[in-house]
């Protein structure tokens, strides 16, 4: 009696039911995600600390690009660090909506720190670098994660 349940010879289906392989780059995005959640982290740390203590920062709010009270500046990193965290684990989920919120959430907030950059001018270069780095991994190599074991 013949095996019903094979496929015919010569007829390859590995790639049909997983879709293609993953490669080594999907290593940026698990990167990139990560990022995402600790920057996050440490952005709504940072909102916390100028809502809570205004003499802690370098200058004075009136010295800042965008002249605005510490307050309002803590307000909005604090929501900016709570939907970057939110996104970062959809992208590490493979989410391509996640993904393009990333991106548009890690350019703002390379934005938000470069208007930021005169309170904390290190540790503002520090999170646009890595902004940089995960709007890299997302818009290049984000699709990989999707079809990856992790």
């Amino acid at each position: 009696m013949a095996d019903r349940r094979s496929s015919p010879p010569g007829v390859d289906t590995s790639g049909v039911a997983y879709g293609p392989e993953p490669t080594g780059w999907t290593g940026w995005v698990a990167f990139a995600s990560t990022m995402m959640v600790l920057l996050g982290t440490f952005q709504a740390i940072e909102g916390l600390v100028a809502i809570f203590d205004d003499g802690y920062y370098r200058v004075a709010a009136s010295a800042l690009v965008v002249s605005v009270d510490y307050t309002a500046w803590g307000w909005a990193h604090l929501l900016l660090g709570v939907l970057v965290v939110i996104s970062g684990v959809g992208v590490m989920a493979g989410n391509l909506a996640a993904r393009i919120v990333g991106v548009l959430l890690a350019g703002l907030s390379a934005i938000a720190n470069l208007v930021f950059i005169e309170a904390y001018p290190l540790w503002g270069i520090i999170v646009i670098t890595v902004d940089i780095l995960v709007i890299y991994a997302l818009t290049v190599h984000g699709r990989e994660l999707k079809n990856s074991t992790m």
